[in-house]
């Protein structure tokens, strides 16, 4: 009988600061983009939800896995 290995996991610290070099530039230009527009028209809340909403998705299929391909090597270390 063969004992199948689960694959290695990327250390956490890592995968932390991967997600901080993703999300803070993503958030940050959204906000350059649309805060002046949001704010003069949303309460915070309101444009919190609007940007979030476009965040996770963005970090979830589109940021995340082009960096974790690009940096691939340098968390498997």
């Amino acid at each position: 009988m063969v004992s199948v290995q689960p694959p290695p996991r990327p250390n956490r610290h890592k995968m932390t600061f991967l997600t901080w070099v993703g999300i803070w530039p993503l958030i940050t230009s959204i906000l350059w983009l649309l805060l002046p527009t949001l704010l003069a028209h949303f309460p915070l809340p309101v444009v919190t939800l609007i940007v979030t909403a476009m965040v996770v998705p963005l970090m979830s299929y589109v940021v995340m896995p082009a960096l974790i391909r690009m940096a691939g090597p340098w968390l498997m270390r």
